[in-house]
């Protein structure tokens, strides 16, 4: 199955009531437990390269990987770049195979945010490609992708409305109060600030930094207009945990596949729970 675009995945989404899980992928086994995860609960999936990841794996790398992922898969994938905050990085991943981006000019202006979304959308549009953008500033560390908490600002619904209304956006990612990376404490979300956001804007929001944000929240999230999730962090530590724990076991071990595998596999049943969580089981 060839890739699809992220709006593909999100308009069912919006009619079914579900939100899509979005996971990061930095190499080959992470895109594997992206895809069994996938394909074990029947779901769509979203895999996606951040800028950091592109740099560390290479463009074409991850562009080939996940392919090969998407032609021999039963369920249907798209291939998103998370964080876009470079134009040049955007228009790569437009020409060289992406099916979706993200660009994210949330650190500008209002006014610079809107002019730069409307032309990467009037450069991936042609192509079937989608676009996410990013208002408000998410707080915590992703990559190359740092906000300072005292510097993280919740989306503004006017301006939202200002901004959707100007670009015609795909989708939109708000800081409604989650955090990339680790939490310190329980994140606590402004849920009327998302109602009134997803009633103005009509378009399907995107939740970042949703590692470790509270079950009943997340379920509370997609029953207000959710329909695209991104997991990371919580990727991030089954996979080194379980690798850790393969070195601790047999410490002499130097067979990297006997310490990946297991990564994977951990990796694979974290992300089974988040697409069940999302409500997109079933629904490829």
């Amino acid at each position: 199955m060839a890739f699809v675009s992220v709006a593909d995945l999100l308009g069912p989404a919006e009619a079914g009531g579900y939100a899509v899980g979005a996971f990061n992928a930095n190499n080959m086994e992470i895109t594997q437990a992206i895809v069994r995860a996938a394909e074990a609960e029947n779901s769509p999936v979203i895999i996606q390269a951040s800028q950091g990841a592109i740099t560390y794996a290479g463009l074409d790398y991850i562009v080939a990987m996940v392919r090969v992922a998407a032609d021999k898969s039963k369920v249907p994938i798209a291939l998103h770049l998370d964080h876009g905050t470079d134009m040049e990085q955007v228009e790569r991943c437009i020409f060289h195979g992406f099916s979706s981006v993200m660009y994210d000019g949330s650190k500008g202006s209002l006014e610079d945010n809107i002019t730069l979304t409307r032309r990467v959308i009037e450069l991936a549009r042609p192509r079937g490609i989608s676009v996410e953008a990013e208002l408000g500033k998410i707080g915590g560390v992703e990559d190359n992708v740092s906000v300072d908490e005292k510097e993280a600002m919740y989306t503004d619904p006017d301006e939202a409305e200002r901004f959707v209304a100007a670009t015609g956006v795909d989708s939109l990612a708000i800081a409604i109060g989650t955090a990339h990376g680790q939490y310190k404490g329980e994140p606590k979300l402004d849920f009327e600030r998302l109602d009134k956001i997803r009633r103005l804007t009509g378009v399907p929001i995107v939740l970042h930094g949703s590692s470790g944000v509270p079950d009943d929240a997340i379920l509370k999230a997609v029953s207000l207009g959710v329909r695209k999730i991104n997991i990371d962090t919580n990727i991030r530590e089954a996979f080194v945990w379980a690798m850790q724990a393969a070195m601790e076991k047999n410490p002499k071990e130097i067979d990297p596949r006997k310490l990946l595998g297991p990564a994977r596999d951990a990796a694979t049943e974290v992300i089974r729970e988040k697409i069940r969580l999302f409500g997109s089981s079933g629904r490829a």
